[in-house]
């Protein structure tokens, strides 16, 4: 049996559920602030990537703690709104991970957005508190032991299916965090050539 009841997902007020979180997930956070406070656009400097790593590389440290948490904040809010309406699990798996390619792939930059780290974290807050723990926990740990952000993220993301489906024996939980680790995987291919390669940049070097 799938872990996905289509006829739940495809109700009228679930699909403008979902497609609410794509269209909050595809505001750029880094592109805002940055603009607000007078900063390059981050699409034109450093890596490109319109995230708050690359927006701390423009030296202002609140600018990137402003984009992470509204990075965060578009992963989690739509969530926090749809537990309101009391909607079941698969809904909330389909608009966490909806809110998550429209940071990918935002439909207001032309489909070219983030890597989704911060907003999967803000997802894992909607879904499961315990998860997102569990990641924030990962992430420093790997983080602190090699000094490579991009490791710490895939690592601790990865972990989080088989955690799923261990502890919570939920498939529709376990599903959606699989498809959200092949999505984060997919946007950070080139961060996994560079590491191969011994060129990933270190946390706290350009």
């Amino acid at each position: 049996m799938l872990p996905i009841d289509f006829i739940v997902l495809s109700q009228p007020s679930s699909l403008l559920l979902i497609i609410g979180s794509y269209i909050i997930g595809s505001i750029s956070s880094a592109v805002l602030v940055s603009r607000s406070m007078g900063l390059a656009d981050p699409r034109t400097v450093g890596s490109g990537n319109p995230g708050a790593t690359n927006v701390l590389r423009s030296g202002n440290k609140k600018a990137a703690a402003l984009t992470l948490i509204g990075d965060l904040a578009k992963g989690l809010l739509p969530l926090l709104v749809a537990r309101q309406l009391q909607v079941g699990t698969e809904l909330l798996c389909a608009m966490a991970l909806a809110a998550i390619i429209g940071h990918m792939y935002p439909l207001f930059l032309k489909f070219k957005g983030g890597k989704g780290v911060a907003t999967t974290l803000g997802a894992l807050l909607g879904l499961n508190p315990i998860l997102a723990l569990v990641w924030i926990s990962l992430w420093l740990a790997v983080a602190k032991i090699t000094a490579y952000s991009s490791l710490a993220a895939l690592i601790a993301t990865f972990s989080i299916p088989w955690i799923a489906g261990l502890a919570l024996q939920d498939p529709s939980i376990t599903l959606a965090s699989s498809l959200i680790a092949l999505l984060v995987c997919w946007r950070h291919r080139g961060n996994i050539r560079q590491l191969i390669q011994g060129k990933e940049a270190k946390i706290g070097k350009n």
